[in-house]
């Protein structure tokens, strides 16, 4: 099987650049939002697209390439049904509604998890709206909905296993990271969590092992693009060693310097 062409933070040294190239977020905090304002909680998710729109054009004119959102999780389904339905609802709405603008603005749509329980109406407006997108470059945003990180492992090996019948055992990490279902992207750099939670609560497992984890207290409707902003600035005071020593680091820091210097492509270095 060919290898990814994208980098394993566990196996190999990623490129690290100023800017994350894949932003992932928790969206948290909208029914706390409403009910600080006395209203009821679907009111913080329909604020909650604004700040969505605005996190979008705020990772377009930073350079970030992958920004991938955590809409609606495998155990979100313990909701108040009339929550549920709302959410559904909005998603729906909030599709028909943005894809066109997505596609004007260049940007792929995808949507990862089990979908085998949205209305067939719903994922057939997710289908057409990827189709039209899938050319897109400027950025991929992924909406991860019914989704869960033990899922997502779980199918995978699935997937493996439908593929290669006959073999027990021996599958590699590039195996399985190919049947994941964001293998289309790179691992994130950067995790953001919103609404004072400090967990990745079953998102992208598997991703996010050597992610930059950065948790805010600001609910996500009031999540603008100063707060982006923000996060953005803690990434860049990180040290990403990948497992070397700080000495490594700044060597291999120096060594890259110096072949820049030198006109060498620093992705040579």
């Amino acid at each position: 099987m060919a290898r990814s062409p994208f980098t394993s933070s566990t196996r190999d040294v990623p490129i690290v650049s100023a800017v994350p190239r894949h932003i992932a977020i928790i969206m948290d905090g909208n029914g706390r939002w409403a009910r600080k304002r006395f209203l009821p909680r679907v009111a913080g998710h329909g604020r909650g697209v604004e700040a969505l729109r605005t996190t979008i054009r705020g990772c377009i004119e930073r350079g970030v390439s992958y920004l991938t959102l955590f809409a609606f999780s495998s155990e979100n389904w313990r909701r108040p049904a009339d929550e549920v339905s709302f959410l559904m609802q909005l998603f729906m709405r909030s599709l028909q509604k943005e894809v066109d603008r997505l596609h004007e603005n260049g940007i792929r749509f995808r949507v990862i998890g089990d979908l085998s329980r949205f209305d067939p109406a719903l994922v057939e407006l997710i289908r057409r709206a990827e189709a039209l997108t899938a050319g897109n470059e400027r950025l991929t945003l992924t909406v991860a909905a019914n989704y869960g990180g033990r899922w997502d492992i779980m199918q995978a090996i699935n997937g493996l296993l439908a593929k290669f019948p006959d073999r027990r055992g021996d599958f590699t990490e590039d195996e399985l990271s190919a049947e994941l279902a964001l293998n289309y992207g790179p691992e994130p750099d950067l995790f953001i969590r919103t609404g004072g939670e400090q967990r990745i609560s079953n998102f992208l497992l598997w991703q996010l092992a050597y992610s930059e984890l950065y948790f805010t207290d600001t609910l996500w409707p009031d999540f603008d693009d100063a707060a982006l902003g923000h996060a953005i600035q803690s990434y860049q005071s990180r040290e990403r060693r990948f497992g070397r020593t700080s000495e490594q680091l700044r060597e291999t820091e120096k060594r890259v310097s110096a072949s820049s210097a030198d006109g060498v492509p620093e992705n040579h270095a």
